[in-house]
């Protein structure tokens, strides 16, 4: 902590640094995941295709994505492009899988019901289906966003890594309060999105954290409705 308090506006530089490294490929890899979700969700074949490139994708090494994609996109070496490319692939790698889950665990009666009264299919997924599904996705966010906080520190190894070029450093130099420092901040800012996204979703999905005193209430008053 002495290191941090010491050198606080190079921490603040990398931290930010690190925080638009995490954010956007997260926010990249949920908007291609629920893309990828909401239209091949309930075809078997491409559904089945999608998760094994998914995973496939998700066993590359990072680092050697990171070293392969400027060849690919024509980018330099220390673009930080390279980066958010790369963990925006295996964010959604990660978050596809969850997706296609939390839309199956919508239930089949609620869906029958959205058919029986009119709804489209495209307007049953993205007004029925999404919003039903936000509980099981926003785990698997969270799950995905801890995972690009730390992933983003192996970009320090080819000089973009935010938090991570601390570790460089820090051994370079022999110097493990640097390296400590690192860890310190790496996992505080895991901890905070982490609470983001859960603060986020629980906002969105009021009907899951109703309590049982609450649940009792509101099935006494439609009861009474019916009266």
């Amino acid at each position: 902590m002495n290191w941090i308090l010491n050198n606080t506006e190079q921490t603040w530089e990398l931290t930010r640094e690190h925080l638009y490294l995490s954010i956007i490929p997260i926010i990249a890899g949920l908007v291609a995941a629920l893309v990828l979700g909401l239209v091949f969700g309930n075809r078997r074949r491409a559904r089945s295709i999608i998760t094994t490139l998914a995973s496939a994708v998700f066993t590359i090494p990072s680092l050697a994505l990171f070293v392969v994609l400027p060849s690919i996109l024509g980018t330099q070496i220390l673009d930080p492009l390279n980066v958010v490319i790369a963990l925006s692939l295996y964010s959604a790698s990660l978050l596809v899988r969850t997706v296609f889950d939390a839309l199956d665990a919508v239930p089949a009666q609620v869906l029958n019901a959205a058919e029986a009264v009119g709804y489209s299919p495209i307007r049953r997924r993205l007004l029925i289906d999404l919003p039903l599904s936000l509980g099981p996705l926003a785990a698997g966010l969270r799950v995905a966003a801890v995972t690009n906080v730390s992933l983003v520190s192996v970009g320090a190894v080819i000089g973009i890594g935010g938090l991570g070029q601390l570790f460089t450093s820090g051994y370079q130099r022999s110097y493990p309060d640097q390296i400590l420092a690192g860890i310190i901040m790496i996992l505080i800012l895991a901890l905070l999105l982490d609470r983001l996204i859960a603060g986020i979703a629980r906002l969105l999905t009021p009907w899951l954290h109703l309590s049982t005193k609450e649940t009792a209430t509101a099935s006494a008053s439609g009861s009474e409705a019916k009266k």
